[in-house]
Formats: C-alpha cells, sequence, structure tokens
C-alpha cells in the first residue's frame, strides 16, 4: 500500500555563475562562490524541516545540469525548487527544461536580504552586488518556460522565509501528484446506477490522475467475511461497545453481523494493496447476499485504506487528496438542506464513514433506511457520527465535459446534537459565500452531490494539485 505520510522529495537547483568566481578575494565576507556556498548551506537546512531534500551542488555548467538531473531522478524527487542565486547564464536552466522529465517546478525569486550597496567601488559591497542581482537571472530565465510551454511551472516571488512556506504547500501538493500515481483504487462492484452523475471513466482516471482502478467482487467479499473469525469480531464488538454509547434497541446479533462485515471489507482491501476503497454500499445485490451495508470502518488504527461509499471514484479522489494534504480523517458528505434563517446547511452520509476522531460524538444507532426490509440484517447499527466542530476544507472532484474538475470551499462545522437518523452528519456555515451562493454557485458550476471535508485550509494546495493534474478548479 502506498505511504502518504512520507515528507515530500524536493530536488533544489540552484543556478551561480563562474563568471564571478574570482570576485571578493581578499575582503572579510570571502569571494562570491564562497558567499553563495554560505547561502545555500542556510536554505538546504530550513527546507530540510519540511522535505526529504536532494541537493546536488551549484549550478555552473552543463556538466553541473547533467549530474543534477540525473540525481533527481534516481531520487524520484516530487518537485524541484528552482532560483538564481544571482545572474547567469540561462543555457543550463535551459537545458534542465529541456531535459528534465516532466516534474512540478517552483521557480522562485528570492528578494534579496542584504545591506544598503553605498559603493559598489568598494570589492567587498560588489561582492555582494553580484551575489543578489538574482532578478535579472530570473527575468531572463522566465521567457524560455513559456518558449518550451513547460507544464506544472509555479512561480513565486518573496523573501527566503516566505519562499519556504510557498515550497511547503507546493511541495505537499506535488507529494499529492505523486502519491496519487502510486496508489490503487478498489470499485467494490460497481459505479452506483442510482446516480449516473458521478459516472467517470477509468481509463481517465489512470491516464490523467494516475491510481490505477480494480475491481473487486462481492463474492470475494462474502468469503472473505466468512474468514472472520466469531471470536475476533466478538472482542473487536466489545472494544466499540466499550468506547461509546449504545442505543437501548440496537440488536446484538445485528451489532456483531456489523463488525464482522466491516472487518471482512477492511481485509478485503488489504489483500488487493488498496488504497482507496470506493464501496457501492446501496447495491441490492450486497443487501441480498451480504445481508446489511458494514457500519464500523475503520474497525482500528491501523486500517490504512480510505473508505467512501455510493461507488463514487470522483468523491474518493476528492477524499483521497484531502487524506493526502491534511494527514488527517476525511469524511463525505452530501448536503441536504438550507436554513435560510441561520445561514447554514446540514450535510452528511449515510453508509461507511469515519468516525473515530473523539472531537466528534459518536452513538451506535440502527441503520433505520432499512430496518422494515426483509434483507437478513435489517436495520443492522452502525456508528452514528455528528462532526467534529471547526474549519473544514470542503473538496469536490468530478468529470465533466471530458475533463476532471475541483471545486473547493471552507466551512465552519458549527455545534449540534445528533439529530438525523441514519446518517453521520454535522450543520456548516460557508466561510466565503453566504448558503444560498454557494449551491447556486456549485449548481451554475455543474457538479454532483458528494464532498469531501478535512479540518484546516488546504485550498492553496489544492489549487496547486488542480494545477499539476490539469484540473478545471474553482474555490468558492
Amino acid at each position: 500500500m502506498t505511504d502518504i505520510t512520507r515528507k515530500p522529495r524536493a530536488g533544489l537547483f540552484f543556478i551561480g555563475t563562474k563568471r564571478y568566481a574570482s570576485i571578493g578575494e581578499g575582503t572579510p565576507h570571502g569571494t562570491y562562490i564562497e558567499r553563495l556556498n554560505r547561502q545555500v548551506c542556510s536554505f538546504k537546512q530550513d527546507l530540510e524541516s519540511i522535505a526529504d531534500v536532494t541537493f546536488p551542488g551549484i549550478i555552473y555548467s552543463a556538466a553541473d545540469v547533467k549530474n543534477a538531473i540525473s540525481s533527481f531522478i534516481g531520487a524520484n524527487v516530487d518537485y524541484v525548487l528552482v532560483t538564481y542565486l544571482s545572474w547567469a547564464e540561462d543555457h543550463q536552466w535551459i537545458r534542465f527544461l529541456r531535459d528534465m522529465p516532466a516534474c512540478p517546478i517552483l521557480f522562485c525569486h528570492k528578494l534579496p536580504n542584504m545591506e544598503k550597496l553605498t559603493n559598489t567601488n568598494d570589492e567587498s559591497e560588489f561582492c555582494e552586488f553580484a551575489c543578489n542581482n538574482g532578478l535579472v537571472g530570473i527575468l531572463e530565465a522566465s521567457g524560455s518556460i513559456k518558449r518550451f510551454n513547460r507544464k506544472m511551472v509555479s512561480v513565486y516571488t518573496g523573501t527566503w522565509a516566505q519562499i519556504v512556506q510557498r515550497a511547503e504547500v507546493f511541495g505537499r501538493a506535488a507529494l499529492a501528484r505523486a502519491l496519487l500515481r502510486e496508489s490503487r483504487i478498489g470499485l467494490l462492484a460497481s459505479m452506483n446506477e442510482l446516480m449516473w452523475s458521478t459516472y467517470v471513466d477509468p481509463y481517465s482516471v489512470f491516464k490523467d490522475i494516475g491510481p490505477e482502478v480494480n475491481y473487486l467482487s462481492l463474492a470475494e467479499l462474502e468469503d472473505t467475511i466468512g474468514s472472520v473469525q466469531e471470536t475476533e469480531a466478538r472482542a473487536v464488538m466489545a472494544k466499540i461497545a466499550e468506547r461509546y454509547e449504545i442505543m437501548p434497541d440496537v440488536d446484538n446479533g445485528k451489532f456483531l453481523a456489523s463488525v464482522r462485515t466491516s472487518i471482512g471489507l477492511e481485509r478485503l482491501a488489504e489483500a488487493h494493496e488498496i488504497d482507496l476503497l470506493v464501496f457501492n454500499d446501496v447495491d441490492p445485490v450486497l443487501f441480498k447476499h451480504i445481508g446489511l451495508r458494514p457500519g464500523f470502518w475503520p474497525t482500528n488504527p491501523n486500517v490504512h485504506t480510505l473508505c467512501v461509499p455510493e461507488g463514487d471514484i470522483g468523491a474518493g479522489i476528492a477524499c483521497y487528496t484531502l487524506k493526502i494534504l491534511s494527514g488527517k480523517q476525511v469524511n463525505l458528505i452530501e448536503p441536504f438542506f438550507i436554513d435560510t434563517e441561520n445561514d447554514t446547511f446540514a450535510g452528511g452520509h449515510a453508509g461507511p464513514n469515519d468516525y473515530t476522531d473523539s472531537s466528534g460524538k459518536c452513538i451506535i444507532a440502527n441503520d433505520v433506511r432499512f430496518a422494515k426490509t426483509q434483507y437478513k440484517y435489517a436495520g443492522a447499527p452502525f456508528a452514528w457520527y455528528v462532526f467534529p466542530e471547526g474549519r473544514k476544507t470542503m473538496l469536490h472532484c468530478s468529470e465533466q465535459t471530458g475533463k476532471f474538475q475541483f471545486v473547493v470551499t471552507q466551512v465552519e462545522t458549527l455545534p449540534t446534537q445528533h439529530f438525523l437518523a441514519t446518517f453521520s452528519h454535522g450543520v456548516f456555515r460557508p466561510v466565503n459565500a453566504k448558503s444560498t451562493e454557494l449551491f447556486q454557485r456549485l449548481a451554475e458550476k455543474g457538479v454532483t452531490q458528494h464532498y469531501g471535508i478535512a479540518e484546516g485550509n488546504y485550498v492553496p494546495a489544492i489549487k496547486d494539485v488542480a494545477d499539476m493534474l490539469d484540473f478545471d478548479c474553482q474555490e468558492i
């Protein structure tokens, strides 16, 4: 399975010129090259706090470019940070644009941090000037980005501290791009025939985003559930019962069946090394053969696969992207209704939804949507969850007009008690728009009903991911 906890891998491509090599000889601060070496040593240390860094040395020649590219390929870097330390010839940069395989590039101009120059007839002051005129190099080099039509290049100007902050966001986005290309999606067992708007092309998922889509069968799920020992399922059930309140009408036999099915589903995903399980939990065949939809994913902290319901691969991509960017719990919601008086909306989702963040509220309750059916475990209980309070990023992904899109906004999750039976849920207030405006703009954009939410603000990184994947992206 894909390790989404690793640091981004950054390659550093810092450009200088040997034409200035001897400037500053005999001065207290040393030569041009000595001063640059001190600078980059400090820069490298700062970046090592946010990334695994590959630094092949300052780029002075065509041989240096070739060595740098080999180093970056060997380290399998997620992105390259480029800056001109001073003015320099542009042929090194142009060789890099031509020969470096496709990868995200953060092309930065570092604003100088130097004492005001007064008289560059002084050798030390002239050397300081030479070490801080990278603006000339950046401008000289910028046109080649257009001439090569190089994709995934982001241009940024700021102080070094600001560049490190920008690199942290850009690096997380580049990591998301890289991890998506390594990941596996398990579709169990089909997309949702009730919601055609959620359909995406699995070939395009692989070509344009990266994950391989694997098709899992309900027959294999049934066999896997059958291999879960009852004693093990009872032990897991006891731990869940010890931690959460249980509604008085919950049937212990159905509770056990739901836990056992959840364990079986987790084991099936693990057996196929699935990073994202897209589970059609409203498939009638599921209820006919299994008798319920599992309600306790995940059953333990060692479950690393992310699970989303209703066979929606686009929703899964949104949630998985948020998971990579945040490293936190991610939930799936669909907005239910707008409370115009309070400018809020209620949202949530039935079926599997991560309930393990103790900041939320969880009760074990019956799945009343199916309680009056004839299925074997009709109304089997699930983890009825109220999402934690606080600021969330809300992200949508779907395939429209032959192209994938992200639509992203921020919402405040407000205090509330359990009130929507069968649905893990919450009450939300949009941060940047009125609720009615938010959904007006979403409907005008053309979306579906599914959204991932995660604590924190990941809008800048999501925009970077969208740029790297050539998605349409809109912030509301």
